[in-house]
């Protein structure tokens, strides 16, 4: 059997993968919100279909904005239940967090809400007596429009990598990754409107400054006979200074 020569660089640290490997249902319930908001800032409430997240949808929620820092979860996956070890529906979403940091998430739930922008909070719960192994966590935080426009909803998931142990687990934050929301830049279709191509006008024979003097005089015509004699003017213009 060959031997196989180690080096360094053909070595891969795994452990740093996998970590991410269990947060799987983030990716996913991000994916299904980015492909429901299109070009726009962001989908509405009741555009969200349980079916379109079903591999997801027992660790997604969504919660509603009912003053400001406080969001009540309205729907909540049965992976929620399971952190907390009861039903949640209805509780605030700063439950699952310890108190030193609910302050900090409140603050986030208002710039989700105000800028509007997405989060990700990485989640870390320490170990601790009886079966409460140290466990990790991430919360994934996407605002929605109600349908009277307002920006109140947050469409969110919370996946936890371990065993839970002992309920009720809450959480420290560790680290917080806040992307205000740009509206896509879809494909624009510039219209050119192309003016009709007027031809330029024919030229004309302006009349000179000394035709424009004249009016409408005419050269005169001299008075003649029918046998075409020349006649002296009946009249005669006699000019005087005096």
């Amino acid at each position: 059997m060959d031997k196989f020569i180690q080096t360094a660089q053909n070595v891969v640290e795994m452990s740093k993968f996998q970590s991410d490997t269990g947060f799987a249902p983030i990716a996913q319930i991000e994916s299904y919100w980015e492909a429901l908001r299109g070009t726009r800032l962001m989908p509405k409430r009741s555009e969200i279909d349980p079916r379109g997240i079903e591999q997801a949808l027992e660790f997604a929620f969504i919660v509603e904005r009912i003053a400001p820092g406080i969001a009540r979860l309205r729907i909540a996956g049965s992976h929620l239940s399971d952190i907390m070890g009861m039903e949640v529906r209805g509780m605030p979403l700063t439950s699952f967090i310890t108190p030193s940091f609910r302050r900090q998430v409140s603050d986030t739930l208002e710039e989700v809400f105000e800028t509007p922008a997405m989060c990700e909070l990485h989640l870390k719960s320490e170990a601790g007596q009886g079966a409460r192994p140290q466990l990790d966590a991430r919360m994934l935080l996407l605002p929605l429009k109600s349908d009277l426009g307002d920006v109140s909803r947050i469409l969110g998931c919370l996946v936890s990598n371990g065993e839970l142990g002992h309920a009720p687990r809450r959480f420290d934050v560790t680290r917080s990754d806040m992307r205000p929301i740009l509206a896509s830049k879809g494909a624009v279709s510039i219209k050119t409107e192309t003016a009709p191509v007027v031809p330029p006008a024919a030229k004309l024979d302006m009349p000179s400054a000394q035709d424009l003097t004249k009016g409408f005089a005419e050269a005169p015509q001299p008075f003649e006979t029918k046998s075409g004699k020349r006649l002296p003017p009946y009249l005669r213009l006699v000019k005087s200074d005096d």
